[in-house]
């Protein structure tokens, strides 16, 4: 992950985002990544649409992610908030009949640029836990997949591997579905030293 470089999402990088979003043809379908706030898809959304609401989510501060750079081009990103920011989550009925307590932040997806998978997803969640950690820290969830055994296109893992979330420090919570998980972890205010390059 040399050289890889994370910028937080804001009215500032939007225009990075927006191409990375706009080259892959509005991400999964027209997506731009609304899937998990309150308004999530329907079929009457159309891309526009959510392009527009994602946008103004940004310029208002109500959508958060660690965006990824190669160089000057932003090449991926990893998704994240509050749970009141991002409550359509995976499996939500299953999570919410074990559910104890939320916690006070969610990472809830991840998209690379085809050209950068295999090394932009690390880079994304690490940048991730960064903003968390500047933004005051707290209990973070995230809701991967366990692959293990299994060969899954990296296409649909956009919520992330259980090895991937291990990696940074995330522990096992509980199951959700036959395949994914709820893994958990703290992250202290500003543990992570701001601006260092990704990875490192």
């Amino acid at each position: 992950m040399t050289g890889l470089r994370v910028r937080p999402l804001d009215a500032a990088t939007w225009p990075d985002f927006a191409a990375l979003v706009e080259r892959h043809k509005g991400v999964w379908g027209g997506c731009w990544c609304m899937a998990f706030h309150p308004e999530g898809l329907s079929r009457d959304r159309d891309p526009q649409q959510n392009r527009r609401e994602k946008e103004t989510r940004v310029r208002e501060g109500r959508a958060h992610a660690a965006l990824v750079y190669d160089g000057r081009d932003c090449v991926g990103w990893s998704q994240f908030g509050p749970p009141a920011e991002l409550p359509r989550i995976k499996h939500r009925r299953a999570y919410e009949k074990d559910l104890d307590a939320l916690p006070d932040w969610r990472v809830t997806c991840f998209f690379v640029d085809r050209a950068h998978r295999g090394r932009g997803v690390a880079a994304a969640l690490e940048g991730a836990l960064q903003e968390i950690a500047r933004l005051g820290g707290g209990s973070v969830e995230g809701y991967p997949e366990d692959t293990e055994g299994r060969k899954v296109s990296a296409s649909f893992l956009f919520t992330g591997t259980v090895t991937l979330f291990e990696g940074r420090g995330f522990e096992r919570v509980r199951r959700l579905g036959k395949h994914h998980w709820v893994m958990s972890r703290t992250v202290p205010e500003r543990a992570v030293r701001a601006g260092r390059t990704a990875g490192s």
